[in-house]
């Protein structure tokens, strides 16, 4: 597995680099900070580290831009710990944070949770979401329309489909997005679900596949 590690200070980036040969990846860091899109699409990395604060544009910035071309999990690393960032941080499309300073091992647990998440192997199989909507492989396809689902997203997913028929609560969704973590909010959940519900509308168009037991959590119709 390759990682691509978003991190203006040169040496922290090293360190990370260094630790991540130890655990058995291979891992490069950025260089071209004005074009780390491009930077991503040569490097074809299996999961991002990224830093919020860089030169000419954030991490929120760059993340967003890599959404636009990929799925791969982004795990935010920062010094900034307000609750505001790391929504903003899954709003733009990530799928976990880390403050720094961290705990290496932490890091380890997480990035192999995160990478575990996204690349395991499942069985293909497609499940119907409505009528000309369904879902395969982490991507939803609709008439006239498909969507490739992030592997936070594909998750939630999975789960809801798992349990169709009854209400998943927030608290259940959020152990098995964030089971290693401390900052998760449920502001941080609402933002997710919400990225979800949008990407199955643009599919789906006025058909709400999600619903929602207020105060308890979510259901698949």
């Amino acid at each position: 597995m390759k990682l691509y590690i978003v991190e203006d200070d040169l040496t922290l980036a090293g360190e990370l680099v260094r630790l991540c040969g130890r655990w058995g990846f291979e891992a490069v860091h950025a260089l071209r900070f004005r074009e780390i899109q491009e930077e991503f699409q040569e490097v074809r990395p299996d999961l991002v580290l990224m830093d919020i604060n860089l030169p000419f544009y954030d991490g929120f910035y760059w993340c967003e831009k890599i959404r636009e071309i990929s799925r791969v999990p982004v795990l935010f690393l920062s010094s900034r710990d307000q609750n505001a960032d790391k929504i903003m941080g899954m709003a733009a499309g990530g799928d976990d944070y880390m403050e720094k300073p961290f705990d290496p091992e932490l890091l380890l647990v997480k990035i192999r949770s995160m990478l575990r998440r996204a690349y395991e192997y499942r069985e293909s199989q497609r499940t119907v979401l409505a009528e000309q909507v369904f879902l395969e492989d982490g991507v939803v396809y609709g008439p006239d329309h498909k969507e490739e689902l992030t592997p936070s997203e594909r998750k939630i997913m999975e789960v809801l489909i798992r349990e169709r028929g009854r209400t998943v609560t927030r608290e259940e969704l959020m152990q098995v997005l964030w089971n290693t973590d401390e900052f998760v909010t449920d502001a941080s959940l609402t933002v997710l679900v919400s990225r979800l519900r949008a990407r199955l509308a643009r599919v789906a168009g006025d058909r709400e596949l999600i619903g929602t037991k207020k105060g308890t959590g979510y259901y698949i119709r």
